[in-house]
């Protein structure tokens, strides 16, 4: 194993919880409501797709590109207010600096991966990054994963992906990546049967890769 690749939202940072905050105060705008297991299929998903999900289960017919303004911009006010990063997350990087590659793929753009790495102070722990603006097939296709490998050099076979949420684990494995999961309280009843390994969060998962790399 040669590199580690990570997913963001939800994985590195706490996240999720502003995105579901703001899907919940749109579809209120529209006198709806966001069940749970909408919010659920959207997660780990390009922006555009996410929301496609959440027009076509809302019955709501407005322009989809005009509805994410709205919702980049209340996400960008409470990034730019709060980004908390998980547990073992400066753990991990720190055990693995200088010793792998390091990447981040996330279904974000770049305007709140940017926000994200200057906020936490991070970005020199990563050899590439990828937000999904480019990206044409969103995660659970391996597209932004093949993408990855390929700015490191790497083969997807050389890679592991951490992920906590189903659609982008399913992406990882799809990449041929090994894939370690590590449920959020948002994920956590998702489906991860087809992982490599579900790790309780990043403490676990960095002592499980370092006993992969001692095998």
């Amino acid at each position: 194993m040669k590199a580690i690749i990570f997913d963001m939202d939800g994985l590195m940072v706490d996240t999720e919880v502003l995105y579901h905050e703001t899907d919940r105060e749109m579809a209120k705008s529209f006198g709806k409501k966001v069940s749970e297991e909408t919010l659920s299929r959207m997660m780990g998903r390009k922006p555009v797709e996410s929301y496609t999900i959440f027009c076509n289960d809302l019955d709501i017919d407005q322009p989809i590109e005009e509805l994410l303004k709205t919702r980049y911009r209340l996400v960008e006010k409470k990034l730019l207010n709060e980004v908390r990063p998980m547990p073992g997350l400066f753990d991990i990087l720190n055990e693995f600096k200088g010793k792998m590659r390091m990447a981040i793929a996330t279904g974000s753009p770049q305007k709140f991966l940017e926000i994200t790495l200057n906020k936490l102070n991070i970005g020199q722990y990563f050899d590439a990054t990828q937000p999904s603006d480019p990206i044409v097939n969103g995660k659970p296709n391996p597209e932004i994963y093949l993408k990855v490998a390929q700015k490191l050099n790497v083969s997807p076979k050389e890679s592991i992906v951490i992920e906590d949420s189903s659609n982008g684990a399913r992406a990882g494995k799809n990449a041929g990546c090994y894939t370690i999961a590590v449920p959020s309280e948002y994920t956590y009843k998702q489906d991860f049967s087809f992982v490599d390994f579900v790790a309780r969060d990043l403490n676990v998962a960095k002592d499980h890769i370092k006993s992969l790399l001692k095998g």
